[in-house]
């Protein structure tokens, strides 16, 4: 089976959607199943360098919409060459140009979401979803209508999606997503973090990895750093893109409170790096108000690192389940609960929940498993 995926972008710092697709697609293509990928990235990009797939970059989209004069008439020159095309994502031109290319014809193709129906979006951004219901009637919705299937990460995300709009048909899928188990870690892996980040060693971690976004619940990770019961030997790291230029209030917030001193900002973390930082903290923590999945909650639980999550994560019920975590509401007091809990948890108590987030991870959410299940639905599969 030949396989194309389609997406706006494999920039790692546009979110989880980049890190989904080529861990679904690299477990796929180890299963002898042919993938190519389709992005509107500049040829030259840097983080297109070390993908070991073949990936087809046809020039940055306009806007946010991401328009390319160049993607349909590809798809309509190569489109035959594939027996089954994924959309990521939503809202944008990829999907319209898949379904003008793909909608009837004997070529099925599939969208994954990646939570962007979620109605969180409806209920913070009311204007932008105005403009949404002005879209939907004649392309999104008709996008999702005409595909083989629309694949959630959960039964959490599936049912949510559905209070979006009430002018809603699709085929609905579940099949969650995962990461590569990681290959153990040495010394000097382990090492990096701190020695990049002298001032960091000796210190009780609390690691955020994401994007700086308001969805991403940073500033919660900051108020409940300064007022949570036995907080006051933990260091908060914030560790991703400022995407929207937040970084200036999260630190003027975290002087306001006291914490200056105690929140730090490496800047986007990759590879090895990531890695060390994983392996140096002693806790995980993500309040976000929306996530479908959480790809950087999975790549914690890889490494054998707790989380403190919010349950606005759709996978929160398996990480409370499994002991591999603490969650709570996506709000101060919420957050203020998961560092309290966490301050408290024994020693003995936090060695089983390392043990429990690998366990966690080996069960639920390594992607071989993800694999086997997209491949079933891919199939026509139940």
């Amino acid at each position: 089976m030949k396989i194309l995926q389609l997406l706006p972008t494999l920039d790692p710092r546009a979110g989880g959607v980049a890190a989904a697709v080529l861990a679904l697609s690299r477990g796929m293509a180890q299963r002898g199943y042919k993938i190519d990928i389709v992005v509107l990235d500049d040829p030259a990009s840097p983080w297109l360098a070390n993908v070991d797939l073949p990936v087809h970059p046809l020039g940055v989209g306009a806007g946010v919409y991401r328009y390319s004069k160049r993607l349909l008439p590809w798809l309509r020159e190569n489109g035959a060459n594939y027996d089954r095309l994924i959309v990521n994502g939503t809202w944008q031109y990829p999907g319209f140009a898949a379904w003008r290319r793909f909608a009837g014809s004997e070529i099925p193709y599939y969208v994954f979401p990646h939570g962007m129906l979620d109605p969180w979006f409806k209920r913070t951004y009311p204007l932008k979803h105005l403009k949404k219901w002005l879209y939907w009637p004649w392309a999104e919705y008709r996008i999702l209508r005409d595909a083989a299937a629309v694949i959630f990460t959960s039964e959490q995300e599936r049912d949510e999606a559905r209070e979006s709009f009430w002018l809603y048909r699709c085929r609905e899928r579940v099949s969650s997503l995962g990461v590569e188990a990681p290959p153990p870690i040495t010394d000097s892996v382990r090492a990096m973090f701190v020695e990049r980040f002298p001032e960091l060693r000796g210190q009780r971690l609390i690691l955020f990895l994401g994007r700086l976004h308001p969805k991403k619940g940073c500033d919660l990770a900051i108020e409940s750093l300064a007022s949570a019961r036995g907080a006051k030997d933990f260091s908060l790291v914030l560790a991703g893109p400022d995407q929207v230029g937040w970084r200036p209030e999260l630190e003027s917030l975290a002087e306001r409170r006291g914490v200056g001193s105690r929140v730090f900002f490496p800047g986007m973390l990759e590879g090895d790096l990531k890695r060390s930082a994983l392996t140096s903290a002693e806790a995980f923590i993500l309040p976000s108000h929306q996530e479908n999945f959480g790809i950087a909650v999975v790549e914690a639980l890889a490494e054998g690192l707790p989380v403190l999550i919010s349950n606005r994560i759709n996978i929160w019920r398996e990480i409370e389940k499994d002991g591999a975590g603490y969650a709570s509401d996506d709000d101060v007091d919420g957050t203020r609960e998961l560092l309290q809990r966490w301050a408290e948890t024994s020693p003995e108590q936090r060695a089983n929940a390392r043990a429990n987030a690998r366990r966690c991870f080996a069960e639920r959410f390594e992607i071989g498993r993800a694999v086997d299940s997209l491949l079933n639905i891919l199939s026509g599969g139940n």
